[in-house]
């Protein structure tokens, strides 16, 4: 948007007013928390939605490929692999019925909303489909890896946050907090 003029996408006050927001979820209990961030920012904004799922392996409910141990096992048994094939159906088909049941809320919610479900590296596949869709902002979980974990594993918020080619909301996942009580061992008796 520059200074160019042109003021469309500006809201009343003067801020930006995003358009179009891709929503990234997965499996995890922190994609309830962006999911409803992203409806509020919607209706605040009077955006459409996106939602997005990856099918990757790194998800936990992800099937496992079928792999060779020992050498009697090859050729791979046809069994394992029409197994996996079933397992992964079913995998696709519940990325969908989640996808489809949040789309569904939104709606109710008064957020024009359409979904996708990709296969692949779930940071690139995130850029990608934010850059082809032509999103304004890029809203996701962030899981807090850091360290060693991050190194190893990867973070997905982090590869968007460097490669998206919008702005890019990373929301932190709710932390249970221990509420400390005081002990009772001076408890008061009435006589």
């Amino acid at each position: 948007m520059g200074s160019t003029g042109d003021n469309q996408g500006a809201t009343a006050k003067g801020g930006y007013m995003f358009q179009k927001i891709l929503v990234a979820l997965d499996r995890s209990m922190i994609s309830e928390h962006v999911f409803d961030n992203a409806i509020s920012l919607a209706k605040a904004t009077g955006a459409n939605l996106l939602l997005l799922h990856v099918l990757c392996s790194e998800e936990e409910d992800c099937p496992k490929m079928p792999t060779l141990t020992t050498l009697e096992y090859f050729p791979v048994d046809s069994t394992l692999f029409e197994n996996y094939q079933k397992n992964w159906q079913i995998y696709e088909n519940q990325g969908l019925k989640l996808l489809q049941s949040l789309a569904e809320k939104a709606t109710v919610a008064g957020v024009n909303t359409e979904f996708t479900q990709k296969v692949g590296n779930p940071g690139r596949a995130i850029c990608e489909v934010g850059q082809t869709w032509g999103a304004d902002l890029v809203l996701l979980g962030r899981r807090g890896r850091s360290g060693l974990n991050e190194l190893l594993l990867g973070s997905v918020s982090n590869y968007v946050l460097h490669h998206a080619s919008c702005s890019v909301l990373a929301v932190q996942g709710r932390t249970q907090t221990k509420v400390e009580t005081p002990p009772n061992d001076q408890t008061a008796t009435a006589s």
